[in-house]
């Protein structure tokens, strides 16, 4: 043997072992695993934040229609009528539908939205509404179901106060004032 054979024999014997192919290769298996199912849910989040986003701009819109229909001084016509707008750099395209309640003086407004260029089934939201009007005259009135009587055919219910109006007016001088009477409750020792 050669002292050059010896050296090599000790080389090999002092050479640092390192990680196997396979090895390498398993963790690079696990690692993309990892980050592919990472990736999975950025885009979803990223899907989620967008489908929000026009979901709100769709309700937004919605209200603007129905808004804009309360505001005419006229009921809509009972049918359905479509439209075209641009919001938010986009183009939607909204659907209301009007139908009469049972309620002669009120009616109902269901108002669909959609992206313009997505098919009519593909609503991403539907707002309803009610138009309606006054029923009585502006800071009160009588309503016509109640025969023209304030509080007719309320015989059940408290309609307020049941004190004569003696008692609303302020005692005289000499009178001292006399307990009011609580509704809901026993009476009192005093009062017996």
């Amino acid at each position: 043997m050669t002292s050059a054979d010896a050296d090599r024999r000790c080389a090999r014997r002092t050479r640092t072992r390192g990680f196997t192919l396979i090895e390498v290769l398993a963790a690079l298996v696990i690692v993309a695993l990892g980050m592919l199912g990472v990736i999975q849910a950025v885009t979803q989040t990223a899907r989620n934040g967008t489908y929000l986003r026009e979901k709100t701009l769709a309700n937004w819109i919605a209200m603007n229609v129905i808004t804009e229909r309360r505001l005419l001084p006229a009921p809509p016509e009972v049918g359905e009528t479509s439209d075209e707008v641009e919001f938010a750099g986009q183009r939607w395209r909204w659907t209301m539908n009007v139908t009469q309640t049972e309620v002669d003086s009120l009616r109902r407004m269901d108002v669909s939205v959609r992206a313009a260029d997505r098919p009519d089934a593909e609503a991403l939201i539907t707002v309803a509404g009610f138009y309606g009007t006054a029923i009585g005259a502006v800071g009160g009135g009588t309503l016509p179901w109640a025969d023209g009587q304030p509080n007719a055919g309320d015989d059940g219910e408290d309609a307020g106060d049941d004190e004569s109006e003696e008692a609303d007016q302020p005692p005289a001088d000499d009178e001292s004032p006399s307990p009011r009477p609580r509704r809901n409750s026993e009476p009192n020792e005093e009062e017996e």
